[in-house]
């Protein structure tokens, strides 16, 4: 491939490592993460509600990985509130796991720097191998789809196997009882699949750029046709 191509895909695969970075950024700082509404249990059952006189005891939940707001509904009109995991909700949710969720995506952040750094550096300057060449380029690409793979999992496991709504809406809560109705994650969670989708993409630029993949046996020179061409 001519040098100028290659220059112009790194400067892509750049620019994509670099608007990674932003993305998790914003994304860790909003409250966007997962959506959904929480029934008021004791209430529905005090009155005996059904069909639609559910929706007097249906209050709303939405949060991200630092803070978030709810609605709680018993019947009596909405109390909202908003919340905080540090220091509010420390005794509730699952700190190690959501500890895990905050360190990989700082490590997201890290590497994705590292990788459009390393872009930049291949296209305007003279590398030498290992991890300053394509080694470099797939290890740190390979490393953020990793950690953002590793970021979805952790938060949906805490999501829905250590049911963090109903801890949330629950805690502190000496009357009533509040029971998830529905849950759907919201669109700074997806923020992180993209970035996911976005390193694996500059994987497949660095091998379109002529680079082979780590690890990939090179074809072996044929020793008779070099003896030959030497010959003329």
């Amino acid at each position: 491939m001519p040098n100028r191509q290659k220059k112009f895909i790194f400067c892509v695969g750049g620019v994509l490592s670099f608007a990674c970075v932003l993305v998790v950024a914003a994304a860790m700082g909003t409250q966007f993460w997962l959506k959904g509404t929480v029934l008021c249990k004791t209430g529905a059952q005090l009155v005996n509600a059904t069909g639609p006189e559910l929706e007097k005891f249906m209050g709303r939940i939405s949060y991200g990985l630092f803070h978030g707001q709810r609605l709680k509904q018993c019947g009596l009109g909405g109390r909202p509130l908003r919340f905080s995991f540090f220091p509010d909700l420390m005794g509730a949710i699952p700190i190690v796991l959501h500890g895990s969720v905050l360190f990989f995506c700082a490590v997201l952040i890290v590497f994705s720097a590292v990788a459009s750094a390393f872009f930049l550096f291949n296209a305007f300057s003279r590398p030498y191998e290992t991890l300053h060449g394509p080694l470099g380029l797939y290890l740190w690409n390979f490393i953020c789809c990793v950690c953002s793979s590793l970021v979805m999992t952790l938060f949906a496991s805490e999501v829905r196997f250590h049911r963090l709504s109903e801890k949330i809406a629950n805690y502190n809560e000496s009357s009533f009882v509040y029971k998830t109705h529905s849950e759907q994650f919201d669109y700074s969670y997806w923020l992180i699949l993209f970035t996911f989708l976005t390193h694996l993409l500059n994987i497949l630029l660095i091998r379109l750029a002529g680079i082979q993949f780590p690890f990939q046996e090179a074809k072996e020179p044929d020793v008779s046709s070099g003896a030959s061409d030497l010959m003329y």
